[in-house]
């Protein structure tokens, strides 16, 4: 197969994702979703709502970019039973970092890939992130930073928050919003598969892998 590839519109505007599709040395454009994101339906399973709200996201800048191949994520982290979005304050921040601490939880993370003529595949990726015991005086210092108030489960393993992590299973990068390796699996899907250094190349879409995620 042949052809230019499309231009590539990230449907985020998150700094985390934004820095790892650069790393991969690909020219893109960020457009953000504007619509407000949609809670869990009860009872639904985390990897089927960040698929669904990914997905969502896709639909919504591909209206805007019908020429572009659009890529939505979206990350939602899981104590137990229980979906920990971003915190609405400093205390709800300081409220889910005690929660956290001293336990295991895990982020599942969404992806979308949306081509245009309507191509699509949506894949999902879940990591296993255990916390250290956290001191008050480490979380007040922390949520002090301002980083935990825009992050799902209210931290960043790439920055100040790398401090709790005791250890991970599975994908980091899933950790900071992009699983890169599921990613492009979702591209070769839609026909577009990443060549090194930094672009894509059309080929024949692909059967959809299977889920990889960590054993419980």
């Amino acid at each position: 197969m042949t052809g230019a590839a499309p231009p590539i519109v990230l449907a985020s505007g998150s700094p985390r994702r934004r820095e790892l599709l650069a790393r991969l040395g690909l020219r893109f454009e960020m457009d953000p979703p504007r619509r407000e994101e949609d809670p869990p339906s009860p009872g639904e399973d985390p990897d089927a709502y960040a698929g669904r709200i990914s997905a969502v996201k896709a639909d919504e800048v591909a209206e805007r970019r019908p020429d572009a191949l659009v890529l939505a994520a979206d990350t939602i982290v899981v104590l137990g039973a229980e979906v920990l979005g971003k915190p609405a304050d400093p205390a709800e921040a300081r409220a889910i970092l005690g929660r956290l601490s001293g336990r295991e939880h895990a982020v599942h993370t969404g992806v979308t890939v949306l081509a245009p003529g309507g191509r699509r595949a949506t894949g999902t990726e879940r990591t296993r992130v255990r916390f250290r015991a956290l001191r008050g005086e480490e979380i007040d210092a922390y949520v002090a930073t301002g980083e935990p108030l825009d992050k799902a489960g209210a931290y960043g393993i790439q920055d100040y928050g790398a401090t709790f992590v005791e250890g991970v299973s599975g994908c980091y990068f899933n950790v900071m919003g992009l699983p890169v390796v599921r990613l492009l699996a979702l591209l070769d899907e839609v026909g577009w598969a990443y060549r090194v250094p930094g672009r894509l190349e059309a080929v024949a879409p692909t059967a959809a892998p299977p889920e990889s995620v960590p054993s419980p």
